[in-house]
């Protein structure tokens, strides 16, 4: 398999001004189903640095009470523990908008309080597009005198409330107020990488351009500004220390880091005229998809990138795509809802359009029947490229807000039959085939290894569509009977009629998925 056949060459990023390698090879790469799985693994991590390791972590938001588990110590304690050993503790968080807007501006604030306190350093970071955020979720782990022991944590778990569920989907204890359909406690679904291996030094030094941007923090936010100066908050970024070299291979795994950044003046100094590495590496690897498309995603929601999925259904006709979404958005209300509504239904529309005996959308419920929130950001292509980041498959994402993903493809070819389902001679790849399945199995109940009709992506289309079929059927049938297995159901988008949409598409066009594309790139269409 020739790795630039599915990642994007330097050229094809798009940014002259990234110093990232093109991609690295030889790395461990593990997937972290669920809050309460990162929150573990990420908790006996930082437990173990010592004097001089370096702690580096971005957040769209924190919260210094987040308990990592049921008896463990909360993300501000963690953090601020490995401060006060000596640990070198530096977080860059989104500035965010006043919790009267349901965001999170205090919480996000009082982590950094938390850390400063012990002796770390945590900078508000508002140096974004108007109406934008710093949505990646990174923690980088660094032993200047163990490298072999490096670790980064990327995908789309936040450091925050309602993130620490499992795979039972109760919800975490700590939770935010969803959409009421999700109940006080609402169940929540994410993953996120662990890396180790030389593209830790990808993602170090992601964190560290962030941190020596040389422009003011607080770009349009005047009257945080006065807020800072009176609190006496840290707005300056003290130096960081040097970046230890890479560390050595650890395993099969071929990583590339792609990232969005908007178009912005003044511009980044690593992407002046923005990156959409995230958006050109999907649409690469999408032009090669054959057999099976697997998505996961909080949104799914933007005609514009719809397009590259309804392109790829209309090249080939048995090619599948199996999209994983929340039941209901993640607001309510008159005015809120509607605008949420209406960009995945146009989204969904282009793909019906093109195939709609090929598109199975689908949610997820827990076993006592509540709606489980998809937060995750994930995308295997016939089992052979797999993605798992902070970026949703919307325009906002792909070219406004900050976002972080990262694409795998593994050396280790997968013996299952059929072992190469795309027929291109690349072969199924056991990273990208073990993660569709793990997560497949979950949401069909089953237990680790009963996956023999899944692996086929037809026996795996077959399998999921028949098994929220039987739960549909179960659920208009009164609930009569045992519940037949699994958690997927088949997901039913409520119409809206021609007046809702009238307001509400122009909308979520401007608010809720803005262009962060240059006028150049909006009017020729290139990411």
């Amino acid at each position: 398999m020739e790795v630039g056949t599915w990642f994007l060459t330097a050229h094809e990023r798009g940014n002259p001004a990234c110093r990232l390698p093109a991609w690295s090879a030889g790395n461990a790469v593990r997937a972290l189903v669920n809050g309460a799985v990162y929150f573990a693994r990420l908790a006996e991590e930082v437990e173990a640095l010592q004097a001089g390791d370096h702690l580096f972590f971005t957040d769209w938001r924190g919260d210094a009470d987040q308990r990592m588990g049921p008896t463990g110590p909360t993300i501000g304690d963690l953090f601020g523990a490995a401060a006060r050993r000596g640990v070198v503790v530096k977080g860059l968080m989104w500035r965010s908008h006043s919790d009267a807007l349901s965001y999170s501006g205090r919480e996000n604030r009082q982590l950094g309080e938390e850390v400063h306190a012990a002796g770390g350093e945590v900078l508000l970071d508002q140096r974004v597009r108007r109406a934008g955020s710093h949505h990646q979720k990174l923690v980088v782990l660094r032993h200047p005198d163990d490298p072999d022991r490096d670790v980064a944590f990327a995908g789309g778990i936040d450091l925050c409330h309602s993130r620490r569920d499992d795979a039972a989907h109760h919800g975490d204890p700590q939770s935010l107020p969803l959409h009421p359909a999700y109940g006080d406690r609402p169940p929540w679904h994410d993953v996120q990488l662990e890396v180790r291996g030389p593209a830790v030094g990808m993602l170090d030094a992601v964190f560290r351009e962030r941190w020596d941007d040389p422009h003011a923090l607080d770009r349009h936010a005047p009257i945080a500004r006065v807020h800072d100066l009176l609190t006496h908050t840290d707005v300056v970024a003290d130096p960081l220390p040097d970046r230890p070299g890479d560390p050595a291979p650890a395993g099969s795994a071929t990583v590339q880091v792609l990232r969005t950044y908007p178009s912005i003046r003044p511009g980044y100094p690593f992407a002046p005229d923005g990156e959409r590495s995230v958006a050109r590496g999907f649409a690469k690897a999408l032009g090669r998809a054959r057999r099976l498309v697997y998505l996961q995603d909080q949104y799914m929601w933007s005609p514009h990138i719809a397009r590259l999925l309804a392109d790829a259904l209309e090249r080939n006709p048995r090619l599948h795509l199996v999209v994983v979404v929340p039941r209901h958005p993640d607001v309510d209300g008159r005015f809120a809802l509607p605008p949420n509504q209406v960009g995945r239904l146009s989204a969904l529309e282009v793909c019906w359009k093109a195939a709609a005996d090929r598109v199975h959308v689908l949610d997820l419920e827990n076993r006592a029947g509540t709606a489980v929130y998809v937060h995750a950001k994930v995308a295997v292509i016939d089992d052979v490229w797999a993605a798992v980041g902070s970026a949703n498959l919307n325009r906002r994402s792909w070219s406004h807000d900050s976002e972080l993903t990262v694409s795998v493809l593994d050396d280790r070819s997968d013996d299952r039959e059929p072992v190469d389902p795309a027929g291109d001679g690349d072969g199924a790849r056991v990273f990208a085939r073990d993660l569709r399945l793990g997560l497949m199995r979950e949401h069909l109940d089953r237990a680790p290894g009963e996956d023999a009709d899944l692996v086929d992506p037809d026996d795996a289309v077959r399998a999921v569509t028949e098994a929220a079929d039987a739960l549909g059927d179960w659920h208009r049938d009164g609930q009569r009977g045992p519940r037949p297995p699994g958690r997927l159901r088949h997901h039913e988008p409520e119409s809206l009629p021609l007046r809702t949409r009238l307001w509400a598409e122009p909308v979520y066009r401007l608010l809720y998925d803005p262009d962060g594309r240059g006028l150049r790139d909006r009017y020729r269409g290139r990411w």
